[in-house]
């Protein structure tokens, strides 16, 4: 079978985009529906976000016409729509579901490079809707029989070794007596020290350097699951709590310098400057746009600096009359730790 690379204009995103759908080869894309093919792409893109947006439907039908003309394969623009096939009714199917107790385990190397959880692990396809071919694998094992022992022959009351058997010679140099044994005892050989991968441990705790010298107890205690953007999530929290000033701040401005305008009598004293804080608010929301409302939880993957109307977690960060988002920001700046809003789940910004 002709490999996927063998397409052309196929970079390697795409090829691992189209094997996580379960397309490995040229034949399996060339049979492949197109509306099934282009929803499985945006399911797989959406959990593993190899792309930020998934690939338009224009494009599968091409690599699916490439792939037919690599292939062999004569198929009609009326023949890519979604052909749901029914392989429950297939007689090679059930001897494969009753010879596969359990489901492959997906690598942890994929999980700890895409960051996924368990939630994000789409559930297995549905055998009586499936569009394209399966691949039907049935192992057919015959039991090996054991080699029988050759009766022992007997003489009489006495059990006596038959003569098929012959006796192992003993190697006389590999023995040693008692007085050696115990002069110079058997030393086992040294086993080399499991090295634990430093990526993984780190990403589970700290250096030990980071919290030397801190009381475990404290808030400076660093703790939590490393992030992987702490720079975007601290710069996040910085423009947020800049964003929640500037707002009164440029509501004051704007309504002080109007009145100073209208009643300039009263209101002579105010300052011109204080236009700049105004036409500041524009640029620092370009900011919080754009690292602001992308900061995510580690675990859970909700946004951290956006309000949202559900129920929070009893370990988040709270003040009455100050809401989560601005606790959740000092903690941030101050401590470079925090517990997330959502699943309470403690994540640290340094190593």
């Amino acid at each position: 079978m002709a490999s996927l690379d063998t397409i052309p204009r196929i970079g390697k995103p795409t090829l691992e985009l189209l094997e996580a759908a379960g397309f490995q080869d040229v034949e399996s894309l060339a049979k492949a529906g197109l509306d099934d093919l282009v929803k499985e792409l945006v399911r797989a893109n959406r959990i593993l976000k190899i792309f930020k947006r998934p690939p338009t439907r224009k494009s599968v039908e091409k690599w699916i016409f490439q792939a037919c003309d690599i292939a062999g394969i004569t198929r009609e623009s009326a023949d890519l729509s979604s052909m749901p096939v029914n392989y429950e009714l297939s007689e090679q199917v059930i001897p494969m579901i009753t010879n596969a107790p359990f489901a492959i385990p997906l690598p942890a190397r994929i999980l700890m490079e895409r960051q996924l959880v368990v939630a994000d692990i789409p559930p297995a396809i549905l055998l009586n809707r499936y569009s394209g071919d399966l691949d039907v694998r049935v192992e057919h094992r015959v039991p090996v029989s054991r080699p029988q022992k050759p009766p022992a022959a007997f003489s009489g009351n006495v059990k006596t070794i038959s003569k098929s058997i012959q006796r192992l010679e003993i190697d006389a140099s590999k023995l040693k007596s008692t007085d050696e044994i115990s002069a110079s005892p058997p030393t086992r050989p040294a086993r080399p020290p499991i090295q634990e991968n430093n990526r993984v441990a780190l990403l589970r705790a700290p250096k030990e350097s980071t919290n030397k010298g801190r009381n475990p107890q404290s808030r400076w205690y660093i703790r939590g699951v490393l992030h992987s953007h702490s720079g975007s999530i601290w710069f996040g929290a910085a423009v947020t709590l800049l964003l929640l000033a500037v707002i009164p701040a440029s509501v004051i401005a704007a309504t002080l310098l109007l009145l100073s305008g209208e009643i300039p009598d009263t209101f002579g004293w105010v300052p011109g400057w204080l236009l700049w804080i105004p036409v500041s608010l524009p640029v620092v929301g370009i900011f919080f746009l754009i690292f602001g409302s992308s900061g995510t939880c580690r675990v859970c993957g909700q946004k951290l600096f956006i309000y949202q109307p559900h129920t929070k977690n009893s370990k988040a960060h709270h003040v009455p009359g100050l809401g989560y988002i601005i606790p959740l920001c000092f903690q941030i700046l101050i401590f470079r730790w925090f517990r997330c809003t959502h699943c309470g789940t403690p994540i640290r910004l340094k190593e």
